[in-house]
């Protein structure tokens, strides 16, 4: 195998990544920016498209710096990045019109309230896999139709495009206004937008017209690994991109969760819970989602259960940056580790409602279970706890889904260097928690696809073999006291709910 590589961009929710890996799967380079956290409203999160794009190009010139390597070492690129998050912009000159809607965003529930009058929130579950929520691109996209000046005439007049950040990059890498930049998505993007029926993989145009979208601003739906076109601008030029995979299903592919049965969790912003369900869509009776998983060019699509959980590693983040209690992330592993337990304390970190199992978008934060004796120590081990928790509820859910107990959790992400954190969430499943020797695991999955469309991985073979365990947890806790805790937990939860009323916009 000659000395060349393959590039992956990981446009993540509060950063965006160039990671370059060699054919063991191994990173060669990484740079890292950071963008800026647009809150313009209590439940309104907000990024700049701009400043993501030209943070992107900052760091594919990092990286390739860092690794001492230009184009001509680059077989291909993969992308990779926060789903649901909305950008609508010109084509004629590639500005958008708004800045992006993230994920977290929640202030289309009043549009879901009214979609949700004929048909219920499971109106178009059966089409698209989701229930009505304000998680879901769809909304947003109505949203910024209907409150900016001019963009419905535009969008009508087919002068508006609409992607997640995915087809944002790929628009722009491709050529952008100035070289007609190519206006595609990934099944797995497109499956987040409540607008793709799950079995065609196409837009589904009643579904469009439901929410006033008209589809010549939709990007075409293509396979997660082929060749979409070439970089035209800056250092990658002539470069083939050739695999775009949601963040999760990234991870899950970087997981090397390639047979039916298998499962990875990934610990970032928030949490995801993938299972693999084959080549046929499950249908959810326990409030996860039916999604796609990954599709390879011509081959069948695989599809997925997923557990979405809001709010995991941006707690620790909200108690650094709003509450000052740490002054960075890891140091809430030491206060918690000052403490044997959690003193009686629960978090429940409902800041955009509760997602899965729930769908409770009347959720609000709670901490529950305060006496004189707890101290800052067992504060910061309920923030941990928190996540090991809403991950046992979707794996409840996932279990009573596919009616197979999991046998052992992979998971990946950043927190999984919290060891605190990894042996609590091994003790509260009653289950192995297993981390990869590449932790990273999302960018790596876009890297896969990538490489496999070109023909630098051959076939995904090589996939399972280049993924190797670093660490393994063991539950430690007996029976009785994991359903303790976790009865207390569920108790904590229905302090949250009823909590929003009239009060929303």
């Amino acid at each position: 195998m000659p000395d060349t590589y393959v590039l992956a961009i990981d446009q993540g929710t509060t950063s965006t990544r160039a990671m370059v890996f060699d054919h063991s799967g191994s990173v060669v380079a990484v740079d890292q920016l950071e963008h800026q956290q647009v809150f313009p409203r209590a439940g309104w999160v907000e990024h700049d498209p701009l400043e993501i794009w030209n943070n992107t190009r900052e760091v594919i010139g990092g990286a390739l710096g860092k690794a001492n390597l230009n184009s001509r070492s680059i077989e291909a690129v993969g992308i990779t990045n926060q789903r649901e998050t909305a950008v609508v912009w010109e084509k004629a000159t590639g500005k958008p019109i708004y800045n992006a809607i993230v994920w977290q965003d929640t202030r289309t529930q009043k549009i879901v309230d009214k979609l949700a009058e004929e048909g219920g929130l499971e109106r178009w579950k059966d089409v698209c896999g989701l229930p009505l929520a304000t998680y879901f691109s769809g909304p947003k996209v109505m949203w910024i139709l209907e409150n900016v000046e001019g963009a419905r005439e535009k969008a009508e007049a087919g002068e508006l495009l609409f992607g997640n950040t995915d087809t944002w990059l790929l628009w722009n890498l491709t050529g952008g206004a100035d070289n007609d930049g190519v206006h595609v998505t990934d099944v797995t993007n497109a499956s987040r937008t409540m607008l793709m029926d799950l079995r065609r993989l196409d837009w589904d145009s009643s579904i469009a017209e439901a929410m006033g979208i008209p589809t010549s601003m939709l990007p075409e739906i293509r396979s997660c690994s082929e060749v979409y076109g070439e970089c035209k601008p800056g250092v990658l030029a002539g470069t083939p991109i050739a695999g775009i995979l949601g963040d999760q299903q990234a991870a899950t592919f970087g997981q090397a969760c390639l047979e039916k049965g298998t499962a990875k969790n990934t610990y970032g912003t928030g949490n995801f819970m993938l299972l693999n369900t084959g080549t046929e869509p499950v249908p959810s009776e326990n409030g996860l989602l039916t999604t796609t998983c990954y599709k390879l060019g011509e081959e069948e699509t695989v599809y997925a259960l997923e557990g979405s959980i809001a709010v995991t590693g941006s707690l620790v983040q909200w108690v650094r940056d709003n509450l000052g209690l740490i002054s960075s992330a890891p140091e809430i592993e030491e206060h918690a580790k000052s403490v044997e337990d959690n003193g009686g304390a629960y978090f429940v970190p409902a800041f955009s409602g509760l997602f899965a199992p729930h769908w409770r978008p009347d959720a609000r934060g709670a901490l529950v279970g305060l006496t004189r004796y707890v101290n800052k120590g067992h504060l910061a081990r309920a923030v941990l706890e928190s996540t090991a928790f809403q991950t046992r509820e979707v794996l409840d859910a996932m279990n009573a889904d596919s009616g197979v107990p999991l046998a052992e959790l992979r998971v990946d992400g950043g927190m999984v260097v919290n060891e605190t954190l990894m042996q609590f969430q091994a003790d509260i499943l009653g289950v192995d928690v297993v981390r990869p020797k590449v932790a990273e695991t999302t960018a790596l999955g876009a890297a896969y696809a990538a490489g496999l469309a070109v023909g630098y991985w051959s076939s995904t073979d090589e996939i399972q073999a280049n993924w190797g365990e670093d660490k393994r947890w063991t539950p430690q806790m007996d029976d009785a006291e994991r359903e303790r805790l976790y009865r207390n937990w569920k108790k904590a939860v229905t302090k949250t709910l009823d909590w929003v009323d009239d009060d929303v916009d």
